[in-house]
């Protein structure tokens, strides 16, 4: 624990809690969406599900991607993932607003538009297709969380233990919250956005010093 109190130990834990905060409110934009389009009594059933999947996810992605990446090569194959997880996530920052809308309306269940309905003008679909959308979507965002965490974390073992509970905790008490916030306060998700950016390009960069030598016969 000692270990936390280091310049170095703690700019890496600010730097998780930054991801952790970002990515779950983005997990539960996703999850949220899923559910918007079914009926209300079917709605919290999916939602829970999701977190459920998700908190199960991160658990077992973490047990084996803290092991993987000590593997010569996955460092820099994983930080080119989590460069495309930016990529994906500025994109999504620059879309319509309209559908996260939604998405918050039916975590929160709560009619936040004044239009009458909660997630009224998302299409409809079976409570079946919401949890098949939610489970697909929680393995690609737990990998990208437990990446990122990793990635941030290095060598801190205890940050990286701090990181995942953390990101467990988060999605499974204050998904819609920090979805609200994340929708109302577009600038905490760019500076999210940023640190997953340094993180990964931190990857790619000691991924590559790891390969080099490899590559150039040393």
């Amino acid at each position: 624990m000692s270990e936390l109190f280091t310049a170095d130990a703690l700019t890496a834990l600010l730097q998780v809690i930054m991801i952790d905060l970002v990515l779950a409110g983005d997990n539960a934009i996703v999850i949220g969406l899923a559910a918007a389009g079914l009926p209300r009594d079917q709605r919290g059933k999916a939602i829970l599900v999701g977190i459920l999947a998700a908190t199960v996810l991160r658990i077992a992605f973490a047990a084996v991607t803290t092991q993987l990446l000590q593997i010569i090569g996955l460092l820099l194959a994983g930080g080119v993932l989590l460069l495309w997880v930016c990529w994906k996530m500025w994109r999504e920052l620059r879309a319509s607003h309209a559908s996260e809308d939604e998405a918050v309306e039916a975590l929160s269940d709560s009619d936040l538009d004044g239009d009458g309905a909660v997630a009224g003008s998302a299409p409809r679909k079976t409570l079946p297709q919401a949890i098949w959308q939610i489970i697909v979507a929680d393995v690609s965002m737990s990998l990208d969380n437990v990446l990122a965490v990793a990635g941030a974390a290095r060598e801190h073992m205890t940050v990286l233990v701090i990181g995942l509970t953390l990101s467990i905790a988060l999605m499974g008490l204050a998904a819609s919250l920090i979805a609200r916030v994340l929708q109302k306060h577009r600038w905490v998700a760019y500076v999210g956005l940023l640190v997953i950016l340094y993180v990964s390009l931190d990857m790619i960069y000691r991924g590559a010093m790891e390969v080099w030598p490899l590559v150039n016969g040393h």
